[in-house]
């Protein structure tokens, strides 16, 4: 189906003239993920704004891609940001560390008056999102939709959907397998950057995580089977624990793919096939328990890296459609109607099943 013609996750339909007229800058667009993510939005009849601070890199990537706007911008230069910004209506940011990038290009899309997302799993970034500067972005018209990525928004959405009518929970579990990592550069980069202690909510608070965390068994469905996993809370927690009634929110991974993110010798992500995804398989696995009963949700597909950009892109055409909510810092799961959200990308993006029934 085009692009033009498949609602949105509001239920309206983008028309192609809206498509046209309607400027969406990718900050870290020659970066890996923000590659996948302005490939995307031309899939989708849009022309984006490449900016980021290496000239040379987003000018060899616009030659390949249609000689799309570039604009050099840099987190130190606030002037750049401002520029680069200059007839937008939403910028979504790719460029981590998010620790680094993150408030810089939030001031500039506030000073502009547009919408800002971005693709961040570094939970104390989101956290800051909510705490400091919501109120700005309501004073300014405007929605901040953190972390609308694989390692956040795809849990909070296929919790929020495994949840559906239940208006509390008991818990919400979350687990992730990977068959291998093949962390970018980027993401080697924010390891580093990022020494905060993760955080899970549990006793409906956010406290750390032990530091020894142990290991447990997790019966993922196939093709990975029973796997341990280890406690790894990322950037979902603190999306869910925003809008989700539940006291006690988990998140796991299993063990191969944290021993390749601490090895030097693991290669980037390299492209299987044309589209330049990666021969990487992943699984998402939700739980959602209230009392005896249980509710499940699932995603599985390739590529965490490619995965992030048809969900940040969904969720900007959204944005620009109108929703439930127009200012302020809001999880995904809260503005979208999570269902409708997953419907919309399942099978062409990735495989998605949600049981809503008891088990």
């Amino acid at each position: 189906m085009p692009a033009s013609d498949r609602p949105n996750t509001s239920g309206r339909h983008l028309s192609p003239q809206v498509n046209r007229d309607r400027r969406i800058a990718v900050f870290g667009a020659s970066g890996h993920t923000g590659c996948f993510v302005v490939s995307e939005l031309q899939r989708r009849g849009i022309r984006p704004i490449l900016a980021g601070r290496d000239e040379q890199k987003l000018k060899t990537f616009s030659s390949t891609c249609g000689a799309l706007d570039v604009r050099v911008a840099s987190v130190e230069d606030a002037s750049s940001l401002d520029r680069a910004l200059e007839g937008a209506s939403l910028v979504i940011n790719c460029a981590g560390p998010f620790l680094d990038t993150a408030a810089p290009v939030i001031e500039a899309a506030l000073r502009a008056r547009i919408h800002y997302l971005d693709v961040t799993a570094e939970q104390a970034v989101t956290l800051t999102e909510f705490e400091r500067f919501s109120g700005a972005a309501c004073a300014a018209g405007v929605l901040i939709v953190p972390s609308m990525a694989f390692y956040g928004g795809l849990g909070d959405m296929l919790a929020t959907a495994a949840m559906g009518d239940w208006p509390t929970a008991d818990e919400i579990r979350i687990a992730v397998a990977l068959d291998s990592w093949q962390p970018t550069l980027g993401t080697r980069l924010t390891g580093q950057r990022n020494t905060s202690r993760r955080l899970v909510f549990s006793g409906n608070r956010l406290t750390h995580v032990a530091d020894s965390p142990p290991r447990q068994p997790w019966n993922f469905p196939l093709p990975f089977g029973t796997e341990d996993v280890v406690p790894l809370p990322l950037a979902e927690t603190i999306l869910m624990s925003r809008h989700l009634q539940a006291p006690e929110i988990h998140s796991y991974m299993n063990l191969k793919p944290l021993a390749e993110l601490h090895d030097p010798a693991v290669p980037s992500p390299t492209a299987a096939d044309e589209t330049g995804r990666s021969a990487q398989q992943f699984l998402m696995d939700v739980v959602v328990r209230r009392g005896a009963e249980k509710r499940h949700a699932m995603a599985a597909g390739r590529d965490i890296y490619a995965t992030t950009a048809p969900l940040v892109v969904e969720a900007a055409e959204g944005v620009l459609s109108g929703g439930k909510r127009s200012c302020g810092t809001v999880a995904p799961g809260e503005l979208f109607d999570a269902t409708n959200f997953l419907q919309a990308l399942s099978s062409q993006h990735f495989h998605c099943e949600l049981e809503v029934g008891s088990s």
